[in-house]
C-alpha cells in the first residue's frame, strides 16, 4: 500500500509568500503627515484645503491614528474649519473620535485667533481700520451657534475702550434693552459705539426687529451725546452694515 505524502508543514511551503508584517514598521499616515508639513511649510495655510489644516491641529491630539477621516468628518458635520472651531463643545464631542482633549486643542486655537484679529484693532482708530474690524467681528461671532450681542465702545478718537458681549440668546434672537447700553456706555464715558451680533442662519440681512432696536439705541443715546456709528450683522455668508444700507 502506498504511503501517503505528508503535507508541508505549516508556515515551511503554504505560508511562506506571505510576510508578516514588521513590528518595527512604520505606520503608514506618518508619511502623509510628513507630506503634510512640508506643504505646509511651503505654501502655508492658503495651500492647503480646511480638512487639512484641520488634520495639522488634529496630529498633535492624537498622534497615534489616522485624522485624515476624522477631520474630513468634522468638515462635513460643521461646514468648514471656522465652523468646526466655532462649534460647541457639546457638538463637537458628539463626533465619534472627539474627546475632551481633542475639544481643548480646538478651543485654544479659536481663542488664539480671535486674540489675534483683535490684536489688529487695538489703540488703533476703528473708523480707519474698517477691513481689520470686519475680519475681528467675523472671527469672533459669524460662526457662533447662537445669537451673540456685542457692543465695541469707543473714546473720542474712535479707539477701543471695551469689547462685550452684553447678551446671548437663542437660535434667532437676543434680547437688548437700550437703557442698559447707555448706562454701561455712560460707566467707560464712551463717546461712541458700534453695535454688532450674528444671525446662526448664516443670512446677515438685518430683520425689521434688527432695524427697529438700533433706531431705539439711537434714539436713547443721542442725548447724551453718544454716537452710534454702525450696526454690523454677522453671517457665515458675509455682513451687512445698516449704517451703509442706511437704515438710520
Amino acid at each position: 500500500m502506498a504511503r501517503k505524502s505528508k503535507p508541508p508543514a505549516p508556515g515551511f511551503f503554504a505560508d511562506s509568500a506571505v510576510q508578516a508584517p514588521s513590528p518595527t514598521a512604520e505606520p503608514h499616515y506618518l508619511g502623509h503627515r510628513d507630506r503634510l508639513r512640508e506643504k505646509f511649510a511651503e505654501g502655508g495655510g492658503d495651500a492647503l484645503p480646511d480638512y487639512e489644516l484641520l488634520e495639522l491641529l488634529l496630529f498633535r491630539a492624537i498622534p497615534r491614528r489616522d485624522v485624515k477621516p476624522l477631520a474630513k468628518a468634522l468638515i462635513r458635520r460643521f461646514g468648514s474649519l471656522a465652523e468646526v472651531l466655532g462649534a460647541e463643545a457639546p457638538r463637537l464631542l458628539e463626533v465619534e473620535g472627539i474627546g475632551p482633549g481633542v475639544v481643548s486643542d480646538l478651543k485654544l486655537v479659536e481663542a488664539a485667533g480671535r486674540r489675534l484679529a483683535r490684536g489688529e484693532i487695538r489703540d488703533r482708530d476703528v473708523l480707519t481700520s474698517w477691513s481689520a474690524l470686519s475680519e475681528y467681528l467675523r472671527a469672533t461671532m459669524a460662526f457662533a451657534a447662537r445669537e451673540e450681542f456685542r457692543i465695541l465702545f469707543l473714546d473720542k478718537r474712535n479707539h477701543l475702550i471695551a469689547d462685550e458681549v452684553q447678551g446671548r440668546g437663542t437660535v434667532d434672537h437676543t434680547p437688548v434693552y437700550p437703557r442698559e447700553v447707555a448706562r454701561r456706555a455712560l460707566e467707560l464715558s464712551a463717546t461712541a459705539i458700534i453695535l454688532a451680533h450674528n444671525h446662526p442662519s448664516g443670512d446677515p440681512a438685518p430683520s425689521s426687529a434688527d432695524v427697529a432696536m438700533t433706531r431705539e439705541i439711537v434714539a436713547v443715546l443721542a442725548p447724551l451725546h453718544i454716537v452710534v456709528h454702525d450696526h454690523v450683522i454677522l453671517g457665515r455668508n458675509g455682513h451687512a452694515s445698516l449704517k451703509g444700507l442706511k437704515l438710520f
